[in-house]
């Protein structure tokens, strides 16, 4: 009546898992180094753009100071605070970098590691947006601008910083400019010292009072020399 079966042990069932798990483990692996790899690729396009508006605000700090020897403040006021906008969005995309950073050394990143590659992505696309927005070298120097459309530029800017900028940001701009107004004179104060008045060259002239005084002093030594005479 026998025909050979086999019984099946829990080991025989879990052979198969045994050599399932490896190649799941391989892809999981795959899937977390592709996720790095992007969140790499993000993090450089995201210091690349962050060097790019470095560059503009450096930029704009000069020109603040061109135009405050020249004496025109607001359009100095005007490049402060274009350039406080933009790095108050730098330190923000600073921020985020660190934390995401730190969030792919941990355990959970395959759990997050969407979330990490769509920050990184939404920081570059924000400083992307700055600098199509505000242009490069070309706009920053319209700043100083004297021709009708660099004006009607300038008045694009400012309206646009208006409602961008906080008030805290405000006033750390009117610190900013009052110190470079000072660093400013300054310079200028050690370029062009304030002259001296001329001494003059000439003899000046004796009082009369001591011409008459010196044939007083004389006269004792004409009385000595007279007794003695005699």
């Amino acid at each position: 009546m026998g025909g050979n079966t086999s019984k099946v042990t829990a080991q025989d069932k879990y052979v198969p898992e045994l050599l399932i798990l490896p190649k799941y483990r391989a892809r999981a692996c795959d899937a977390d180094a592709a996720a790095i790899l992007d969140m790499k690729l993000q993090r450089d396009k995201l210091h690349q753009y962050q060097r790019r508006i470095t560059v503009l605000t450096d930029k704009e700090t000069a020109i603040a100071k061109q135009m405050l020897a020249k004496g025109d403040k607001p359009r100095a006021l005007l490049a402060l605070r274009r350039k406080k906008y933009q790095e108050s969005l730098l330190q923000k995309t600073d921020a985020q970098l660190e934390q995401l950073e730190k969030l792919t050394s941990s355990v959970e990143f395959a759990m997050i590691q969407k979330d990490v590659v769509f920050g990184l992505q939404q920081g570059t696309k924000v400083l992307k947006e700055i600098h199509s927005e505000m242009g490069g070298i070309e706009h920053v120097e319209k700043l100083m601008g004297e021709t009708a459309d660099a004006i009607a530029y300038q008045r694009e800017v400012s309206e646009m910083l208006g409602g961008r900028i906080s008030v805290q940001d405000e006033e750390e701009v009117e610190d900013e400019l009052a110190a470079l107004e000072a660093s400013v004179a300054a310079e200028d104060a050690i370029r062009n010292p304030p002259k001296l008045p001329k001494v003059p060259d000439t003899k000046l002239p004796t009082p009369q009072g001591e011409e008459e005084e010196e044939p007083e002093a004389q006269q004792p030594t004409r009385t000595r020399q007279a007794m003695l005479a005699s």
